[in-house]
């Protein structure tokens, strides 16, 4: 996580289901983070901006803390909160005011104290006056900075972010000025506040925002590898990692400078088929998933190689293909496929008896039949490319690099319309194979814009192309003109001839 100098940081912590996320959210302005009743829906760190009293910081929210836990996924939220903590300037421990004192409030308000941080304590949910009185019970925790808030509706937060800004380090005049112009901090939403707020999910709200910034989401079913492909992405535990399935939630976004190019890697939830989420958080990840995907300007697709391209592998890619989205196909776990055809040849091997054993030759994994069966199931992305990594070996994962670059350059390719007409002029369109009654006369044609390229033809009719006359008409393009890894949209439009003017 890149930090600006003199860029202040405010860490949310708490345990499960008291609101931290709710909080999160009323900060930054927007629905950053998924908030739900069911306890533990946030596990990844997740970090936006907010503005108050004049000042730009950064607030980071974080999964629901219980100290001691032995399982496998709130352990990896404690580490995680842990790392948050460790950047934090001012804490801020968030209660459920409507309960009874926990055990785990107490312990954790006990490792707070022992950081030599400012703490503020949020009891929460604090919906109307006549509930204050219960806010003091916790006054036993030992924090001094107690103030009541309802996160949900904004009251209280007001008088918790002016005791904030009190115990913020004092800010550096030309650091801030310097940074002033760059990021894109929202003023907090609190009580009786009714400015407008955007409901974007994926808005540059964490870091200053590159105009040639590259967004790429790391997309996939779950348990395919896709939290450690960020992690090893960007060189750190930014993401939680366990062999669960389902374990991301949130979308975790990390930037990454590669040779002057800044990258924004977002990892998404796994995506299921409907009927397979049944948890509410579930429901919204996937829904959230596709959002972030939507904003992406390339997509990561994720394929378990030892498992093959599934059907659900296939519908995630249509999602990415009809939204416009560039498209690098990520084979991972390739070591255990490899893994795999040894032992299995190995058997075979020795099956046939020590002589033949000996004289014969161990077969590895061959990654060309592999992506041909690949491709055979995801015939549609035939313009991605493939690489095939091992996200926990960090093997092959250099390339992704060189992948995601070129595939950028050429989702942004302009093609001038005098070039695109000297094409036609040598494309046989007696090749096409399409019905009679669909059959255009192609006038001209022009790039009409990039991002995905999208290209207008003027034709004689008004009609529908048929999907051969266009996929042929698609072909013709890429093998004169590339655009490795992103679709290719093609409008019809009709128009009458000119006198003189040459058709096809």
């Amino acid at each position: 996580m890149a930090r600006l100098p003199d860029q202040p940081t405010v860490t949310i912590v708490g345990r499960p289901n008291v609101g931290k996320s709710t909080l999160f959210n009323r900060l930054v302005g927007r629905r950053r983070a998924l908030v739900g009743d069911e306890p533990g829906i946030t596990r990844d760190r997740i970090y936006g901006m907010a503005h108050w009293a004049g000042r730009d910081f950064r607030v980071v929210d974080t999964g629901g803390i219980l100290p001691g836990a032995k399982e496998i996924i709130p352990s990896e939220i404690f580490r995680q909160a842990r790392v948050a903590l460790d950047q934090a300037d001012v804490i801020v421990m968030v209660v459920d005011g409507r309960t009874e004192l926990a055990a785990p409030d107490r312990d954790l308000a006990r490792l707070l104290l022992r950081s030599g941080k400012p703490v503020f304590l949020a009891v929460n949910k604090i919906d109307v006056p006549a509930l204050e009185a219960q806010a003091e019970n916790y006054r036993q925790l030992g924090l001094k900075h107690l103030v009541p808030v309802s996160a949900e509706h904004g009251s209280g937060v007001a008088e918790l972010l002016d005791q904030i800004m009190r115990a913020l380090p004092p800010r550096h005049a030309a650091g801030e000025a310097e940074h002033a112009g760059e990021t894109q901090g929202t003023s907090v939403a609190v009580a009786g506040d009714r400015r407008p707020t955007t409901d974007d999910a994926f808005a540059d709200d964490q870091r200053p925002t590159a105009r040639d910034e590259i967004k790429v989401a790391i997309i996939g079913r779950p348990n395919v590898g896709k939290s450690t492909l960020l992690n090893r992405l960007t060189g750190a535990d930014r993401a939680v990692v366990s062999p669960v399935p389902g374990t991301t939630r949130d979308a975790v976004d990390e930037i990454v400078t590669r040779d002057g190019q800044v990258l924004r890697f977002i990892d998404t939830a796994g995506i299921r088929r409907k009927g397979r989420t049944e948890l509410m958080a579930e429901k919204l990840s996937v829904v959230m998933a596709r959002k972030h995907l939507q904003s992406a300007d390339i997509a990561l697709l994720m394929i378990d190689g030892s498992e093959g391209v599934t059907a659900l592998d296939a519908n995630i890619a249509g999602y990415a293909h009809q939204s416009g989205r560039s498209v690098v196909l990520v084979v991972n776990k390739w070591d255990l496929v490899q893994q795999r055809a040894r032992e299995l040849g190995e058997r075979r091997l020795a099956s046939r008896g020590a002589h033949t054993a000996r004289r014969a030759k161990l077969r590895p994994a061959d990654p060309q039949r592999y992506e041909q069966e690949a491709r055979h199931s995801l015939k549609f992305l035939g313009y991605a490319p493939m690489v095939f990594v091992s996200a926990s070996s960090g093997r092959n994962v250099e390339k992704i690099f060189e992948l995601v670059k070129q595939v950028a350059a050429e989702r942004r390719k302009r093609v001038s319309t005098g070039e695109m007409n000297r094409f036609l002029k040598h494309v046989d369109f007696d090749r096409a194979p399409a019905p009679f009654s669909k059959q255009v006369k192609i006038f001209y044609m022009t790039q009409a814009s990039t991002s995905p390229p999208t290209f207008v033809i003027f034709t004689d009719r008004d009609v529908k192309l048929h999907f051969s006359y266009e996929r042929f008409l698609e072909n013709q393009v890429r093998r004169a003109f590339g655009f490795v890894g992103t679709p290719i949209r093609i409008i019809n439009r009709a128009r009458e001839e000119k006198p003189g003017q040459r058709g096809r």
